[in-house]
């Protein structure tokens, strides 16, 4: 399976922390120590090397011995603070705290450590300090689909199929056997990917939409070689298929929303196509991510799209001329 992008950012940054204690390290060693191949770590280092603070210029970036580098052995001379602690400004530390809120409301419906939410919470809440009062007043309001969390959670952990009454987006309700294999947050929908017994495939079921749910005493039986990431998602035909062409840095969209397929372009971009319930999600999400998206298909939700950029100009704008 191909390294996901969190994968690659945990080991870059987990690589600036161990050359910090141990330089003078030969890539042999580091590959060895990584669990990944010497071409890797040289990949990485490359990697590291452009990486640094806004500005950008050579005594802003990362910074290896070149004469050590030549010889397959690797110092970090400038780690631009990158092996510091992490330490957080107040308003960062209550950003956190907010983010916290729909944990704490899912947590009630089980499957959620409550330990280490509180555990975070007091870190979080010292680190703010007296701006940490203003996430007292917010309060979050958890979806319908939270019923079935539970559920699909405690049947994952125990190994046993699920039972659900579900109804479709074309409103039609059916009752299910599936294998539940993961949950998936798309930024606007809980998914439980799941093998469906009643298709004899896999699919993803919006938690929303599902009536009821019990846990079969029936041990999951999905073979693994049927397990794969790249099945659609049971959304109505009727649904908007969006295409996306994304530069690389946005690649993390394909790991975090379920799509229908995807496709490495020759310049490095990445290609995309998901069906969408709700347009106005996506459109946030294309908004939020800038230039790094491409090119946006069909025509007529490019169009959308560039209108609600062109709204939001002009409310800026309007903004601007008031004050």
């Amino acid at each position: 399976m191909a390294e996901t992008t969190a994968e690659r950012l945990t080991r870059l940054l987990a690589l600036i922390a161990y050359l910090g204690e141990n330089p003078g390290v030969p890539v042999a060693d580091v590959a060895a120590h990584f669990a990944v191949t010497p071409e890797q770590v040289i990949a990485d280092v490359n990697l590291l090397w452009v990486t640094g603070t806004p500005g950008y210029l050579p005594d802003d970036l990362i910074d290896f011995a070149a004469d050590e580098y030549d010889r397959q052995v690797l110092t970090l001379t400038d780690p631009r603070g990158m092996d510091r602690p992490l330490r957080l400004s107040a308003h960062e530390a209550l950003a956190l705290l907010v983010a916290l809120k729909p944990l704490e409301a899912l947590s009630q419906e089980g499957g959620i450590d409550d330990e280490v939410l509180r555990s975070t919470e007091a870190k979080l809440t010292a680190a703010a300090g007296e701006a940490a009062r203003a996430a007292e007043a917010v309060h979050v309001h958890v979806s319908d689909a939270s019923a079935a969390l539970a559920p699909a959670r405690r049947a994952m952990d125990e190994g046993c199929r699920l039972h659900l009454r579900y109804v479709s987006a074309a409103d039609v309700v059916t009752e299910r056997d599936v294998d539940p294999l993961e949950l998936v947050w798309d930024g606007s929908q809980w998914y439980l990917r799941a093998w469906c017994h009643r298709v004899e495939g896999l699919r993803h079921f919006r938690l929303d939409r599902v009536l009821a749910a019990e846990v079969l005493t029936t041990p999951a039986a999905h073979p693994p070689e049927r397990t794969g990431r790249t099945t659609e998602p049971e959304l109505a035909e009727d649904d908007l298929l969006a295409e996306l062409v994304l530069a690389p840095r946005a690649r993390w969209l394909a790991e975090r929303v379920p799509v229908v397929d995807h496709e490495d372009l020759p310049d490095g971009d990445l290609r995309v196509r998901l069906r969408v319930a709700d347009p106005a999600w996506l459109t946030n999400v294309v908004l939020g991510l800038g230039p790094d998206v491409r090119a946006v298909a069909p025509p007529e939700l490019a169009a959308t799209i560039a209108a609600r950029a062109a709204d939001a100009l002009a409310a800026y704008e309007d903004l601007s001329s008031s004050s």
